[in-house]
């Protein structure tokens, strides 16, 4: 993952032209990786995640309140002469979590349901959260479809996902045991099919690079880098299990870039969006890296209870 997730952003770039017609392919991917995932979970397991809500509470913390204030701060630093910019950075720190943190959560055997659960909250508060932050750090009001946003959850995650836990509750984990192996390898490569796809839709924004388009993107890139960090030491330092790092760790760090671009391009000028959809990149690439970087090696099935 650390060489193909990158190679895959390049690809999607250089050869924009063949991937625009294929976005429509992105929810059957998706809703076909969430099932793999979902095969390696149980209903029973949502109880203990409702019964102990901490990590969901932590998660959110870093999601709306910690990576906003790193945004804002850092766009204070940088670009205190070009609000365009440093709104474009908040709002990409703003939205709910990715729905491929719950990807990399399942490759890097995180804790599923947990990862799951934050997804599905982030995004039901997200029409309400959203407006409000924006309000605060940037001073303008905006309103999302939240009818879309669900509907579509629903039909990559919530589904596909839910359908494989009631497969391994009936079969008592026969089902996973047979069809999971042959679905491993359609999980990986369909994320890097994703992220060709998405990487595809930044192209215009990239070209002509110059100066002040690589402040920017160091700027993206140091803020999701501090995303993941961050998350990967308060996991550390409440003593969490492993799988509950990994999750916090991807879903701390991770953003729905899909609805960030959506806002910026109904809402503000050309230059907010910038900043949005280079997140898309450094998301994805930082992802991939983070098993080396942040010690997420996945579980080899030994007990641990906490990442090495």
């Amino acid at each position: 993952m650390p060489i193909f997730t990158p190679l895959s952003v390049v690809i999607g770039i250089l050869f924009s032209d063949y991937f625009t017609s294929l976005p429509f392919l992105i929810p059957w991917v998706f809703a076909i990786m969430t099932f793999s995932g979902g095969m390696n979970s149980d209903l029973k397991s949502f109880g203990r995640v409702i019964a102990h809500p901490w990590p969901i509470l932590v998660t959110f913390f870093i999601l709306h309140l910690w990576m906003p204030l790193v945004a804002w701060g850092t766009g204070k630093l940088l670009f205190a002469d070009d609000p365009l910019t440093m709104t474009g950075l908040i709002l990409g720190m703003i939205i709910p979590t990715g729905v491929t943190s719950f990807i990399w959560v399942s490759i890097y055997k995180g804790n599923q349901v947990l990862a799951l659960t934050i997804i599905l909250i982030d995004t039901l508060l997200a029409p309400l959260l959203v407006p409000y932050l924006l309000s605060l750090f940037v001073g303008k009001l905006v309103m999302i479809n939240s009818l879309e946003m669900m509907k579509g959850l629903l039909f990559m995650i919530g589904l596909p996902s839910l359908f494989g836990m009631l497969l391994n509750e009936v079969s008592i984990g026969a089902i996973p045991q047979k069809v999971g192996p042959v679905l491993a390898p359609f999980t990986k490569v369909g994320l890097n099919f994703v992220v060709m796809v998405n990487s595809s839709a930044i192209a215009p924004y990239i070209f002509p690079i110059n100066k002040k388009l690589l402040i920017i993107a160091a700027a993206v890139g140091a803020i999701a880098f501090i995303g993941y960090l961050c998350s990967r030491l308060i996991g550390k330092l409440l003593n969490w299990k492993r799988e509950e790092i990994v999750t916090l760790t991807f879903c701390g760090g991770m953003r729905n870039i899909t609805t960030g671009a959506v806002i910026a391009i109904a809402y503000f000028p050309y230059e907010v969006s910038i900043p949005v959809v280079l997140a898309m990149v450094f998301q994805q690439v930082l992802a991939s890296l983070a098993g080396r970087f942040l010690r997420l090696r996945p579980d080899k099935g030994r007990k641990a209870t906490a990442s090495p």
